[in-house]
């Protein structure tokens, strides 16, 4: 695993400075907010080594999502060797968190949910006894489970066999049942009590779309720690693909299969990579560019592109050689431009 020094140190920022940014843009906890998470700070005291007087003063759970050195102690002990069993503390205290049912106390969990998935599903192999992250995921996957209602996420997609309305076309006699093709997203969801081998891909998955959809609220450190695991999970070298050159040819394939694996891979079925690449995705391309996350977002989407090539993965190649290719114009200089800026010239044009 990796080494705790890994982990996020304390910022140049103040704790309260990085709380105080979010807090801004988002509502004011209520009273009863307030009293979850004073009480899920005090269960976090014999857990950790320190916590910072301001939040047992002032508890805040925005400010708790943003602590520097609250989510570093809660890192290195989740990565620890021993982490994960059916008695960890860290573990039932994220399990207990979440069933609080307040969204921001919700938003803290998630925030470490990169780093639970990452560990978690790497150790599997070693057939190691990981009740403790099996019952946080299966928390998140239940709470998703609940808020669908039994129902599918699915998108509507335009035939393009009919004409659009922008374009001419003769009356036809429209058939409203055949104007959209309905693709799905994310299946139904079926309630799991135990985490077995077949749905273990879909519980994480499912775990990390619910990421993705609070994926704007997350700390960038959070999102740092996703794309350092899905690098490992690929199990491949993209070091070939450092200079964006994305090649669709026999010999790029020949070279990649050549190439040894890396520890830490895992299988990557589409119902695990789809979320995973939604979410490198928006790291890579977000708003409020951090050139930290752009990079280690990169870098796990080279890796990526490598494992699909590998692979021989259709769905795969096509997405992360995408993504390649729409990083490589997010650097480059001549395609940042503002079409709605109005230039000023002299030059009257009649």
């Amino acid at each position: 695993m990796s080494d705790p020094s890994s982990s996020p140190s304390s910022a140049s920022a103040s704790p309260t400075d990085a709380a105080s940014s979010q807090t801004s843009s988002t509502e004011v906890p209520s009273a009863d907010s307030i009293a979850k998470t004073q009480a899920a700070i005090h269960s976090l005291n014999p857990i950790l080594t320190s916590i910072p007087r301001y939040l047992s003063s002032s508890p805040d759970p925005f400010a708790l999502l943003h602590d520097p050195d609250i989510s570093s102690q809660i890192s290195d002990l989740l990565r620890h060797p021993d982490s994960g069993t059916v008695d960890n503390n860290v573990c039932r205290w994220l399990y207990d968190t979440f069933q609080t049912s307040d969204p921001a106390l919700q938003l803290v969990v998630l925030r470490f949910l990169p780093i639970i998935a990452g560990v978690y599903l790497s150790r599997v192999p070693l057939r190691k006894t990981l009740s403790g992250f099996e019952a946080v995921l299966l928390a998140i996957y239940s709470h998703e489970t609940t808020s669908r209602n039994g129902q599918s996420i699915t998108v509507n997609i335009p035939d393009l066999s009919h004409p659009s309305i922008y374009h001419e076309a003769k009356p036809t006699a429209k058939n409203n049942a055949t104007e959209f093709n309905v693709a799905i997203i994310s299946p139904t969801l079926d309630p799991h009590r135990t985490v077995r081998s077949t749905q273990r891909a879909k519980i994480v998955g499912v775990a990390l779309e619910l990421y993705y959809s609070k994926i704007s609220q997350m700390p960038v450190r959070s999102k740092i720690d996703f794309c350092e695991h899905c690098e490992i999970w690929a199990g491949q070298d993209g070091s070939m693909y450092r200079d964006d050159e994305v090649k669709q040819g026999d010999e790029d394939g020949e070279k990649e299969t050549k190439a040894g694996f890396k520890e830490g891979r895992i299988p990557l079925p589409w119902e695990l990579l789809q979320p995973v690449l939604r979410i490198l995705g928006h790291c890579l391309l977000g708003p409020h560019r951090d050139m930290a996350l752009f990079d280690a977002s990169h870098a796990a989407i080279r890796s990526l592109y490598a494992r699909s090539i590998h692979d021989i993965d259709p769905r795969a190649i096509l997405t992360t050689g995408s993504l390649l290719r729409l990083g490589k114009i997010a650097l480059d200089p001549k395609f940042n431009i503002d079409h709605t800026e109005v230039k000023m010239t002299n030059v009257i044009s009649l």
